[in-house]
């Protein structure tokens, strides 16, 4: 009855990769058994950057849902929910425009970050540089008390806290403050590309997908950055830096072979063909069960979107809730 409320989710761009369970998926299967826990399809900040290309986002609504359930999280412990069909978010976030000033969202770091990778220095819209205000709704529309987040994301948690600090200021003590769940390590919180780049991304090509078959996940491991100067099988090699060591440090189950494999690669006569097929192992073995549940929920897409459906409807009416609470403190409840 005690349990505190998380608020996470993703953005429906794309299917979901092995970088996503790294960094978030695979905490959702803990929180899930000891929070409240809302997962959110976050439709609507997906349309800041594709507001030509919606299909785009409606197509992967299911696909991410599908990922969702495919990895273990539990809709009768998780509730699921589509952003755009919670309209007081957006209510929400009206009011809370009136609390920021343009100048700050403009110092927000990740906002100044994703408009400098994105190119949209001279063009950027209304609606990206207000995204920090939209999440920040997104967060206290439930009273979330935990938010998920990797440490590039801390500002806008950070920013949050702000509008709720003013708002409590002027209307009185509607919202507690959230704190942001950070990993304690950010290198365990985050998967780096196959091409070695910092971050797995769909954007960059670079990314492992829970949803690829047998032959795709060999060509991308097969694909992976080694160590440069390991050209030769009789030539020591570096395990710092090497995707393929990083990758299973966090996948492999055999710690022991692990070792051994390091120790064989750093003095030399272990070649990068033998470590990837070793690694295509151990991925194949993890994706497996996954796949094959994917596949399972895919035949029933009418089933998933139900789920959808019902964990939207449900977050609606705390919406609802809330809300009447937050327009009581504005006095703005007319009727």
């Amino acid at each position: 009855m005690n349990k505190k409320i998380v608020l996470t989710g993703d953005r429906p761009t794309g299917p979901l990769h092995l970088g996503h369970y790294v960094g978030s998926l695979r905490n959702r299967l803990v929180l899930q058994e000891t929070c409240n826990q809302f997962v959110m399809l976050a439709d609507v900040q997906g349309l800041t950057d594709n507001v030509e290309n919606p299909e785009k986002i409606a197509n992967n609504i299911l696909e991410v849902a599908l990922d969702y359930l495919a990895i273990g999280i539990d809709p009768t412990k998780t509730t699921i929910f589509i952003q755009s069909m919670i309209p007081e978010i957006a209510e929400l976030t009206v009011y809370y425009l009136n609390l920021v000033t343009v100048a700050r969202l403009e110092r927000n770091p990740t906002v100044k970050n994703e408009i400098h990778q994105k190119g949209m220095e001279k063009n950027v819209s209304v609606g990206f540089l207000a995204y920090p205000v939209s999440q920040a709704a997104d967060i206290t529309f439930l009273n979330a008390e935990l938010v998920p987040v990797g440490h590039d994301q801390l500002p806008v948690i950070e920013q949050t806290v702000e509008i709720v600090r003013r708002f409590n200021r002027i209307y009185g003590e509607v919202f507690v403050e959230p704190q942001a769940m950070m990993p304690s390590n950010e290198e365990v919180g985050r998967l780096p590309g196959i091409d070695g780049k910092a971050k797995m991304s769909k954007s960059l090509g670079n990314a492992i997908y829970l949803s690829d078959e047998p032959d795709e996940l060999l060509k991308k491991v097969m694909a992976m950055y080694t160590d440069p100067e390991h050209i030769h099988v009789e030539d020591p090699g570096k395990i710092e830096g090497n995707t393929v060591f990083m990758y299973l440090d966090i996948f492999g189950t055999d710690k022991e072979q692990i070792v051994q494999l390091k120790e064989h690669y750093q003095r030399g006569g272990l070649g990068d063909v033998k470590v990837k097929r070793y690694l295509n192992e151990v991925l194949q073995a993890f994706l497996e069960p996954i796949r094959t549940r994917r596949k399972e929920l895919a035949k029933d897409p009418a089933a998933v979107m139900d789920i959808l459906k019902k964990g939207t409807a449900a977050t609606r009416e705390r919406a609802a809730v809330m809300m009447q609470k937050i327009r009581q403190a504005m006095k703005i409840n007319y009727f």
